[in-house]
């Protein structure tokens, strides 16, 4: 396994965060509602490993380091761990596992519809990030695991539905988000490898 001790730092880093978020719910240090606390840091922390997991196409390209890749498929799993966390969670701490509200809860907050739809994308990309469905796939691997840019632009709308109070938080995450995207855009594409030739040439002449 190439870049041991960068995947288990990745691996660390990405699973203390819900622990230590589990054990201040159930220590009470999250407030008067630590259920709902819970349930929007899961959320958040959903979508911050989503714009960690695109990043990292763009920083291999920018610095020519493999790392990058080869912690991107863990990140991806992580992101659809953190989202069955924070469903679990609201069916636990909002719900209280009352089947029967979740119909109201749907009526009444149609942004959940647009979450479970979010959290549906998420799941088809987690089955099939193993290596025996990008052969049984073939070509039709990359079309589906497109599905990304669609699933964070469900993740942004979901966040916006509820923070529509305050909406300057939400605004940096789409602005990178957004970012993000434009650099799949392969006119910009094509250009990263020159820039970074560029720095490069710059470099050795100042050497």
């Amino acid at each position: 396994m190439r870049y041991p001790i960068w995947r288990v730092s990745v691996f660390l880093a990405a699973a203390i965060w819900p622990l230590l978020w589990f054990y201040q719910a159930f220590a009470d240090l999250l407030g008067p509602d630590p259920g709902k606390v819970l349930v929007d840091r899961l959320g958040l922390g959903t979508l911050v490993l989503l714009l960690i997991t695109l990043s990292m196409t763009p920083l291999q390209k920018l610095t020519g380091w493999a790392g990058w890749i080869a912690v991107r498929r863990q990140l991806g799993l992580w992101c659809f761990a953190y989202v069955v966390l924070h469903l679990c969670s609201y069916m636990a701490f909002i719900l209280g596992f009352d089947w029967s509200q979740l119909g109201v809860e749907l009526r009444k907050r149609p942004y959940i519809i647009v979450g479970a739809l979010g959290f549906l994308g998420l799941l088809a990309l987690a089955v099939t990030s193993n290596r025996y469905s990008q052969r049984r796939l073939g070509t039709r691997w990359k079309k589906l695991h497109r599905l990304v840019y669609v699933i964070l632009g469900l993740g942004l709308l979901h966040m916006l539905w509820i923070v529509r109070a305050d909406l300057k938080e939400w605004a940096i995450y789409a602005f990178i988000g957004g970012f993000l995207l434009a650099l799949r855009i392969p006119a910009l594409t094509r250009r990263i490898p020159r820039l970074m030739g560029k720095k490069q040439v710059f470099q050795e002449k100042r050497n």
